[in-house]
């Protein structure tokens, strides 16, 4: 691997925990091909890879990481996400309990092949009657040391609400859809209030281009997707003004809000591209015109916002 030396600003999440400011993102990436690409990210300077136990390319991901680790790059520099699959009985798959989240702990890292992740998440909020205990399991996990931050994912204030009312400590990151049309400001203002760093993921869903190349489905309505596709769109008119990609335009979005964010590509230009979000700044007109763009809670699962599922 040729070593490019990361300038990417970090977060801090927690005492000592740092989160890059771009990510790379592995969903559908199936864990045949995710080395490569997550080899290329690494390469380009990317420090942050985030998969998911459901996911199924924690493996992949681990070969990855341990040839950057056997390269040179150090594992303090190297950041990696993983999420606990909390069970779905609405799936046919029972809900994890406390002893099951530990597992599930052992076997994401025995996968990744590494001795612990800098960051483990509750990827969403499914099971009502266990998700206590699984954030009690993941509070355990971070004082055994086998993962140095812990958070959640797509979870709203009531779910947060629900873990603090037990006597547990926040979590210390909240990973949610978050983009100019879904831009959960009532939500977002809890966390930050709240001390819960804000991650932003699926950045791109403006795009016309989002998830086409995988054949997945989405909640995108039709006029969202034609909004995607128009010659004149607003991200389509400010990457023209900054001379950039419109999926530049739309991460740097996040960034200037302060969320970490998490772009997937498979293609090596556009892994590059997708990195190189701090060599130009959306102004204030463009801040102030996307702040008007919101078009409620998300379009990512295609059942609908999982934060109100539960």
């Amino acid at each position: 691997m040729t070593e490019h030396v990361s300038t990417t600003p970090r977060i801090t999440i927690a005492d000592g925990v740092h989160l890059p400011a771009v990510g790379f993102g592995t969903y559908l990436i199936g864990d045949e091909e995710v080395a490569d690409a997550v080899g290329a990210a690494l390469a380009a300077g990317y420090r942050h890879v985030d998969t998911a136990e459901a996911y199924g390319n924690e493996a992949g991901v681990g070969r990855a990481v341990r040839s950057a680790l056997g390269a040179g790059i150090s594992r303090d520099e190297l950041f990696v996400t993983t999420k606990l699959f909390p069970g779905n009985p609405a799936w046919g798959s029972p809900a994890k309990t406390y002893q099951a989240t530990l597992a599930s702990m052992d076997a994401s890292l025995e996968r990744l092949g590494l001795d612990h992740v800098d960051l483990y998440l509750i990827h969403a909020p499914l099971t009502p009657d266990e998700r206590v205990h699984q954030w009690r399991a993941l509070v355990d996990l971070r004082e055994q040391g086998r993962t140095r931050a812990i958070g959640v994912s797509n979870f709203s204030r009531r779910h947060i609400e629900e873990l603090l009312a037990a006597g547990l400590p926040r979590p210390d990151a909240d990973q949610l859809e978050l983009h100019p049309w879904s831009q959960k400001q009532e939500l977002v203002d809890y966390l930050w209030d709240t001390g819960i760093t804000p991650i932003a993921y699926s950045s791109l869903v403006p795009l016309a281009t989002w998830r086409t190349a995988e054949g997945h489905d989405s909640a995108k309505t039709s006029e969202m997707r034609a909004a995607g596709d128009a010659a004149d769109s607003p991200f389509a008119m400010m990457a023209a003004k900054y001379g950039v990609t419109e999926a530049q335009v739309l991460l740097r979005w996040g960034v200037q809000q302060g969320y970490a964010v998490l772009p997937k590509s498979a293609n090596p230009v556009r892994i590059r591209e997708n990195a190189d979000l701090f060599s130009f700044a959306l102004d204030d007109t463009d801040m102030s015109a996307i702040a008007g763009m919101d078009r409620g809670p998300g379009v990512a699962w295609s059942v609908g916002d999982p934060t109100e599922l539960v």
